[in-house]
């Protein structure tokens, strides 16, 4: 059995953070492209890797179209 906890960053649904049922280790399930570089990572510091994981959502927006951005701000 896995547990599971949905991160969102700005109301976007960005990945999950998952324990299995042995305890070990949490990971990131990365489901949004701009985080996928942190997919399947090994979280020690569950407070700093959040901090990351939006601070490289973040950066993808800022690197997207004009009318991307426009309509991820509607």
């Amino acid at each position: 059995m896995y547990n599971s906890q949905t991160i969102e960053v700005d109301g976007t649904f960005v990945g999950t953070i998952i324990l299995d049922a042995e305890h070990r280790p949490q990971r990131f399930y990365a489901a949004h492209d701009s985080v996928r570089p942190l997919h399947d990572r090994i979280l020690s510091e569950r407070d700093d890797f959040l901090r990351e994981v939006m601070r490289q959502f973040r950066s993808g927006q800022d690197q997207a179209t004009p009318h991307a951005s426009a309509l991820w701000q509607s």
